[in-house]
Order: structure tokens, then C-alpha cells, then sequence
């Protein structure tokens, strides 16, 4: 531990951050500290500020929960910039304070292993075992969604309107112990061996793999010591909300079948340039049960994930990487995945195999109709039938695009519910985005004008449009 501690702090945590970023920290410290300027020790120069824990509990956010207090001040204390002979000190200094922040904002897997191991364990020298883990990554993921939620940065994403949001939790958990691995030890954790001990080699491979543990980490700091909010400083510090802008339930009577923990584990794993706002473009619950209005609702709209919740309760879909267009023959490239979020979460990335990443087809009589993603025609990895309600998943032993094995309960499911969400950026529709075929020649237009000639055309132009130039242009 003490090499740990040698080789991150050789370079000061002041200088991870830019000027304005350290005005901000510095006001943090002084009201968490509540120190005064004018305040003097007996031989006349400034007393030395320090953190206390009872100052840290009077500060921290309100949502947080108390024990999660406790771990934040461990984790405060377990850096040491000046390297104490004499163990860790009941109080933290303003370089222990800018250091910890360093190491969890923008350190290394090496230095935000010794932050978790410090608040997840008051024995700062021993391992610890799966069990203590799997509760701090529980409270972890639960208090960073009260923190969003009491901030109003939820994006759109309604408690009231999603899934159950402790079940979520726990299967976000469970998963991310699945990425956890034992020295020298290759099979995945399980409930079952919750007593294995890891020891900080083990905890730095582990965020360096489980990648939701440092954002996790970040905006629990970040929002706790209240460096940001929503309304300032996400920006300078780099805090990328890890929740997408909800669209398209805000106002209506849609309640989702997504949970909010499995929004937050699936869209680490889309394209960065996908990860900023979902929109809800079609839900079986609120646009009913047709294939038909399925696809007039979903055609040209950019990259989306389908998402499907079958008769057994079990929730799962795909991510188109390209918009979904009617033809008889595969689509997509390799960026499509599969994925399952209950009773268990999962990400099936693509083999290489073959390339019948997603499929589209409609109204034809030599060709099957519906909507699929991996395997073969008639044994796809997930098929949804163009005779609504009815859908497969193929996969034995698994899926030859993506390696999943069978998403649903059954092989042959039943669809409770349906939805279809893009994600990202509504791509440029030509249709719209082009001028209109009365503008395309602007030249010959102002010679005809010139010449005493009327264009017949133009009353044959859509009022909708005039309207949108206009607006356009002003």
C-alpha cells in the first residue's frame, strides 16, 4: 500500500486541475472547514485548515445516506500526500482534500483502487472480501440516483414513470461483481463465493474492467461535497452525466419498461456520440399492438434500441447501430449488440462470425416478415413476427453474430410489452433538409422575374413550408 501511496502522489493533485476549477475547490474546503481568513494560532500566522468529521456530516449533500458519509471521510483520509509515519489522521487537510479529488476525478485505476479499498474497508492494510464489495457497490448506485433525483438531473427520467428502480439496482450490482475476479482465478464471481478476498491488485483491475465504478465514483464525490449541481460546474469537471435526456414520456401517460440502473449500464456501451438523449419513438402500451404502425413509426430514424418485455417477465432487445429500413437482407455493422436486463443484465457484442447484424422486412411472400437481429433467416437471435405479439430467441447453445444465449423465458415468446427508442441526434431527413424543387434553380427564378414572367408553380407549394422557410429565416 505504501508504494501505492508513494507513486501517486509524487505529482501534486493541485496541478489536475485548471485555475478555475481550483478556485472552486478551494471555496469547497473552506466551507466544508467553515475557516476564516483572520484566524490566527498563537504564534501569530494563519491556523492550518483542516476537515473534521463532524464538519464533513454538517456539509454534505442531504441525500446522501449516513454511511455513505462514513465512507466518503475514509476515502478523504486514505490519501496521504505527506506520507505520515503514524497511520491516518483523524482530520484532513486542504493537499489530502485537492489529492483524494484528484485521484477519484482524474487519477488512475492504481489511485481510485486505493480510495475504494480505504471506503469500503476500515482495515486499511487487510483485503476485503466480495461481500463488503457487492454493499458498497449497492449503496453506491443507490445514492448517486437520490443525488441525481434531489438535484433535478434525472433528465426526464421519472421514478414514477420507470421500473422498479431496487431491482435495477441490485442487478447493476450483480453484475458489476461479475467483472471482479480473483487472483489468479478466471470464472466470475458469484453470490456463492461473496467470502473471496481481494486484495488492491485485484480492486485495480477491477475498475480498470468495470468502467460504471469510476463514473459511479465521480459524480457521487462530485455531487456529495456539492462541486457541482445542475446548474454550474458539470462542465469544468468533466462530469458527464450518466444519464441520457429522456424524450418522449415527459408529458404523456408512458411508463417505461426500462429501469433507471439499466439505462445508466446500457449507455456506457453505446457510441459516445449516442449517449446524450433517447427518445421514445414507438410503445406497444401507448401506439398498440400493429406491426404496421410499428414500422411507419420507426423507419429512417437513426440508430435506436429495441427493447421488449415477454409474458414471463423477462426484458430484453438489441442496439441498431443504422436505421432500421424495409428490405429483404441484413443490415447494420458490427457496433449492433444484444442484451438482456432482466433477471439478469447483458451485453452480447458481435463474434465476427457473420454479418447479420439487424433485419427489416414487410409485405412480401418469399421472404420472412418481421424484424430480426443475429443468427439466420427463420433462427434469428431475436425475431419479432410481423403478426404482432408473437416473437423468438434462437440461440442454441448461442447466437452465431453475437454469442448470446436465449434472451426470453421461452424459445417462442409472447410480448407484454414493446418499445422502440433512438438514441442520439434525429438524423438529417433529405426530404426536409433539401430546398424545395421550386427553389432549386435560384438564378433562372430571378431572370424569369426580370423578364415579366410568373412562375405557375407557386401556388402549388405546401403552406407548411412557406411557414418553416420564414422561420428559418428570421
Amino acid at each position: 500500500m505504501g508504494n501505492v501511496e508513494s507513486h501517486g502522489l509524487n505529482r501534486s493533485g493541485r496541478f489536475q486541475f485548471s485555475p478555475d476549477e481550483q478556485i472552486i475547490l478551494d471555496d469547497v474546503f473552506d466551507s466544508i472547514s467553515a475557516s476564516n481568513t483572520s484566524d490566527f494560532s498563537k504564534w501569530g500566522k494563519a491556523a492550518q485548515k483542516h476537515i473534521t468529521l463532524p464538519q464533513l456530516k454538517a456539509f454534505v449533500h442531504n441525500a446522501i445516506l449516513g454511511h455513505m458519509t462514513i465512507r466518503l471521510y475514509n476515502g478523504l483520509r486514505s490519501v496521504d500526500p505527506v506520507r505520515r509515519s503514524e497511520g491516518l489522521s483523524s482530520t484532513i487537510s486542504k493537499k489530502q482534500f485537492i489529492s483524494f479529488l484528484s485521484y477519484v476525478m482524474r487519477g488512475t485505476a492504481e489511485e481510485k483502487a486505493l480510495v475504494l479499498h480505504r471506503m469500503v474497508s476500515s482495515d486499511y492494510d487487510g483485503p476485503v472480501n466480495g461481500r463488503q464489495l457487492k454493499e458498497f457497490i449497492q449503496d453506491l448506485i443507490t445514492t448517486v440516483i437520490q443525488l441525481l433525483q434531489s438535484e433535478s438531473m434525472l433528465k426526464d427520467w421519472f421514478l414514477e414513470k420507470t421500473a422498479d428502480v431496487l431491482s435495477g439496482t441490485l442487478r447493476l450490482a450483480n453484475v458489476l461483481m461479475s467483472q471482479l475476479k480473483p487472483k489468479d482465478c478466471q470464472d466470475q464471481t458469484t453470490d456463492n463465493d461473496l467470502n473471496a478476498e481481494y486484495g488492491h491488485s485485484e480492486l485495480k483491475d477491477w475498475i480498470y474492467q468495470a468502467s460504471h465504478i469510476s463514473a459511479l465514483l465521480h459524480v457521487f464525490v462530485a455531487l456529495s461535497l456539492r462541486i457541482i449541481n445542475s446548474e454550474c460546474n458539470s462542465e469544468l469537471f468533466g462530469t458527464k452525466c450518466l444519464l441520457p435526456q429522456c424524450l418522449g414520456i415527459k408529458y404523456t401517460g408512458i411508463f417505461t419498461i426500462f429501469d433507471i440502473p439499466s439505462v445508466l449500464y446500457l449507455n456506457i456501451y453505446l457510441p459516445s456520440e449516442h449517449q446524450d438523449q433517447w427518445e421514445m419513438l414507438f410503445s406497444s402500451q401507448f401506439h398498440g399492438e400493429s406491426f404496421t404502425r410499428f414500422c411507419s413509426l420507426i423507419l429512417h430514424k437513426g440508430p435506436s434500441l429495441l427493447v421488449i418485455k415477454d409474458s414471463d417477465g423477462y426484458v430484453f432487445g438489441g442496439f441498431a447501430s443504422h436505421s432500421w429500413d424495409t428490405r429483404p437482407q441484413f443490415q447494420g455493422d458490427n457496433k449492433c449488440f444484444l442484451f438482456t436486463l432482466s433477471p439478469q443484465l447483458g451485453i452480447y457484442t458481435c463474434t465476427g462470425y457473420n454479418d447479420h447484424y439487424m433485419y427489416l422486412n414487410y409485405g412480401q411472400q418469399t421472404m420472412p416478415n418481421g424484424l430480426g437481429m443475429g443468427g439466420q433467416l427463420y433462427y434469428f437471435g431475436l425475431w419479432i413476427d410481423s403478426d404482432f405479439g408473437k416473437g423468438q430467441s434462437k440461440a442454441k447453445p448461442r447466437c452465431t453474430t453475437y454469442n448470446s444465449p436465449q434472451l426470453s423465458a421461452q424459445e417462442h415468446f409472447i410480448i407484454d410489452t414493446m418499445e422502440l427508442w433512438r438514441v442520439g441526434n434525429p438524423p438529417e431527413n433529405p426530404l426536409t433538409s433539401s430546398k424545395s424543387v421550386l427553389d432549386s434553380e435560384p438564378e433562372a427564378q430571378a431572370l424569369l422575374h426580370m423578364i415579366g414572367k410568373i412562375r405557375m408553380s407557386d401556388g402549388l407549394r405546401d403552406p407548411s413550408e412557406e411557414g418553416e422557410e420564414r422561420e428559418s429565416t428570421e
